[in-house]
């Protein structure tokens, strides 16, 4: 079920007066079989991969606390195995039998796997996080394990969040679900208003940038030099709108049920590095690898050399986790390779910055930042819209050959959608202008009734206008 659908609308609105109307202690077991459903609309028989994963990490959380010594760890171990393990065999199975075929076909070992008929379950990599997340906490004693098992399973299944995050820690989500939590018309609003700003930036500006991204980058020798520029450039505001677009989704239905999902996203192409980049853009992928991976590895506490190791480590993994192919790893890869280099640049470059007399990060300075970040940003996105290295090796050939004449846009985006669509980003732009200088919600909250009456009817106006209406999932969801 897409949240860009009439039949999410009909199933949140249900879905929350449902939930507002049954007393507290009826909540959890209508959000669970409501999450059961909202998964199983897309592939009802993967339901069960999840509920044996609850029933293992349920039972290790249990056992994690009582036990004492290496027992603790060992059933930590049966827990992240039993995860990782099924995450390994739908998403990386068949990419490790073909790397293992072609090394057989080089050593003339004749040594093959067979290559299996498998769909990725989807949302898989974010539950099986989220589910390490739990039994690492409780392993560290920073989480109480959760006694009762219908509020694990709803934790692991809540499905604002469950196809494509936030990554939640249990700390934040677990304690909601035992709280009482009355009607609050403020959540309601906030809610809506969150959902209503996703679906802007999902339907309005992520799939009208599709209609030039995709042409180009499917067949990126029709559309050589200056149309393939355009559609790289489209692809970072697309990829942007449509992952940000449904978190706040995620986050705004959560909310008008008076549950609070964490931000996934700060502005990242204001980013002034990369390392900014990474505090700013999925945020709770970035965290999770930050306090299960880094760190435990020894962070940037151990020598110079070993801290690029961990840095390219965590990020090769990354990459590795967003999709089974050589330019996913490549793309983390290329991250790590910038962190690393900005690293062991810093002196020189403030060295260079002083000596052309701007060592204090005034306006022009920090803007520089800005753009050569999102240029960097940029060039890391070829790797991950084309998606294997044969693909990027045709696209980054088309990006050399530049042509007279020729559309920048296609025929299937008309002269209306374009206009909107300009118009729709520049208004986005101002929009995290505002947010960044004063707050987007303290503003909001000066307008008159009037104004706010009537940015929320063009809200909805330009969904309806502007809006496209096929089916568009959303880019995470192969993950």
């Amino acid at each position: 079920m897409l949240f860009n659908s009439c039949q999410f609308l009909v199933f949140f609105a249900m879905v929350t007066a449902l939930v507002y109307a049954v007393k507290q202690r009826f909540r959890w077991p209508v959000l669970l079989l409501a999450s059961c459903y909202f998964y199983m609309v897309f592939v009802p028989k993967y339901i069960l991969i999840l509920l044996v994963l609850i029933g293992v990490d349920y039972t290790a959380g249990l056992v994690i606390e009582s036990a004492a010594g290496k027992t603790r760890k060992a059933v930590l171990v049966i827990s992240l195995v039993a995860n990782v393990g099924m995450l390994a065999f739908f998403k990386y199975f068949n990419f490790a039998e073909g790397v293992l075929s072609r090394f057989g076909g080089w050593f003339g070992t004749g040594f093959h796997l067979s290559h299996l008929d498998i769909l990725l379950p989807i949302g898989l990599s974010f539950h099986t996080f989220q589910s390490m997340s739990y039994t690492i906490e409780v392993y560290r004693g920073a989480q109480r394990a959760e006694r009762h098992l219908g509020v694990y399973a709803l934790y692991v299944l809540f499905y604002p969040q469950m196809v494509a995050g936030p990554i939640e820690r249990p700390q934040n989500l677990l304690p909601q679900f035992h709280a009482a939590v009355p009607f609050v018309r403020e959540n309601l609003v906030r809610g809506i208003e969150l959902m209503l700003w996703g679906l802007f930036k999902k339907m309005v500006i992520a799939d009208n940038l599709a209609l030039i991204v995709d042409p180009a980058y499917d067949h990126p020798a029709a559309h050589r030099g200056w149309p393939l520029v355009l559609a790289t450039y489209a692809f970072a505001f697309q990829i942007y709108c449509d992952f940000s677009g449904y978190t706040d989704i995620a986050r705004g239905a959560a909310r008008a049920m008076g549950y609070h999902l964490m931000r996934n996203f700060d502005i990242p192409y204001h980013a002034e590095s990369i390392t900014d980049f990474w505090r700013r853009w999925h945020i709770s992928l970035t965290t999770w690898f930050r306090d299960y991976l880094y760190i435990p590895m020894g962070g940037n506490r151990v020598g110079r050399l070993r801290g690029y190791f961990n840095v390219m480590l965590v990020f090769l993994i990354s990459g590795f986790w967003h999709g089974a192919s050589w330019a996913f790893l490549a793309w983390g890869a290329l991250h790590g390779a910038y962190l690393i280099v900005g690293r062991t640049t810093q002196t020189l470059r403030q060295g260079m910055w002083t000596r052309l007399g701007l060592a204090d990060r005034g306006f022009f300075r920090r803007a520089m930042a800005v753009v050569v970040t999102f240029h960097l940003v940029l060039v890391s996105w070829v790797l991950f819209r084309a998606g294997t290295l044969h693909h990027t090796e045709d696209v980054v050939r088309a990006l050399r050959v530049f042509q007279s004449g020729g559309l920048l846009l296609p025929a299937s985006l008309d002269r209306f959608h374009r206009v909107g669509l300009l118009l729709a980003m520049l208004f986005l732009a101002v929009a995290h202008l505002v947010h960044r200088r004063f707050g987007l919600r303290a503003v909001v909250e000066r307008f008159s009734r009037p104004v706010y009456v009537g940015l929320v009817c063009l809200g909805f106006a330009s969904i309806l206008l502007l809006g496209q209406f096929a089916s568009h999932d959303f880019i995470y969801f192969q993950f």
